[in-house]
């Protein structure tokens, strides 16, 4: 039972993702990576599997990057080698540089030494480049160093950088509503009544983690990623749009309706957190009728 006991354990604070899922027959990985919030590309990553088509019942799948579970955790201080605290290997001040400038030396006054001492100044003061005295200008401001672009990095990894709370929803197409949330042929999101070939859009800004008809009951799918948190599912299109790993905008145009595994046409639309279905109604802005 100990071996078991990180299967159940959840991965982080108020996450209730397990850190393994053990296979249960009848799931794919497609299925699984959608039940838990994740890329399936991602899953077979962190798993090894050449082949994404091909788990097998009772496999143990980690649902989380190999060794990120260490890097949440606090490290402890390292404890330094005595010599390398002790105080005669403290380093010494940097040696102050040395002036070019030529030294004193004592002489008889006496015109000749007069004149010897001019000529010698004279000499330095030639070899010596006008510009060596003159403090070292700043850098001009178009060289400075430019911050770090951490968005548009997620821009290309196709991961939207929106917190939870400033992630809004618009409707993904027009229609009169089919069905609720926890009601109707998938219980797992809301159906929406539509025409052949009606434009779907993007209900939020996201990167594009599944596009196919790999998932039994959805027809040709879209799912999108919008942030660590949420998955938003598009199904039962006529035509599929954008392929996966593509990042989209707010309102693009993504698929076609239509009634690909379904006795009817319209779009089924779901959000998800954390893997978990929650009700869009709660999500989507209120329709004027």
């Amino acid at each position: 039972m100990e071996a078991d006991a990180p299967a159940i354990r959840p991965y982080r604070e108020g996450d209730w993702r397990p850190e393994y899922y053990a296979v249960k027959r009848g799931d794919t990985l497609y299925s699984i990576a959608l039940d838990h919030g994740h890329d399936y590309r991602d899953l077979a990553a962190w798993n090894d599997l050449s082949d994404p088509a091909y788990i097998q019942v009772g496999q143990r799948l980690r649902l989380f990057p190999p060794g990120d579970s260490a890097v949440l955790a606090t490290p402890e201080p390292v404890a330094l080698p005595p010599a390398t605290i002790a105080p005669a290997k403290v380093p010494a001040p940097p040696p102050v540089p040395t002036l070019t400038e030529p030294k004193a030396r004592r002489m008889a006054y006496s015109e000749q030494a007069l004149a010897e001492l001019t000529q010698y100044g004279s000499a330095v003061h030639r070899r010596t480049p006008t510009t060596a005295a003159a403090p070292p200008s700043p850098p001009p401001a178009a060289a400075a160093p430019k911050p770090a672009a951490s968005a548009p990095r997620s821009v290309q990894a196709g991961m939207s950088d929106l917190a939870d709370e400033r992630l809004t929803w618009e409707w993904p197409t027009n229609g009169r509503l089919l069905y609720g949330f926890g009601e109707g042929p998938n219980f797992k999101g809301i159906g929406i009544d539509g025409a052949i070939g009606q434009p779907v859009l993007a209900s939020a800004p996201g990167r594009v983690v599944y596009s196919g008809s790999g998932l039994r009951g959805y027809g040709k799918l879209i799912i999108i990623k919008h942030n660590a948190s949420y998955l938003s599912v598009y199904a039962h299109n006529s035509q599929l749009l954008v392929r996966e790993g593509q990042t989209v905008a707010q309102g693009q145009k993504i698929a076609e309706m239509g009634d690909s595994d379904s006795d009817r046409v319209g779009l089924h639309f779901e959000i998800r957190r954390l893997g978990k279905p929650i009700d869009p109604l709660k999500y989507l802005p209120e329709k004027s009728s």
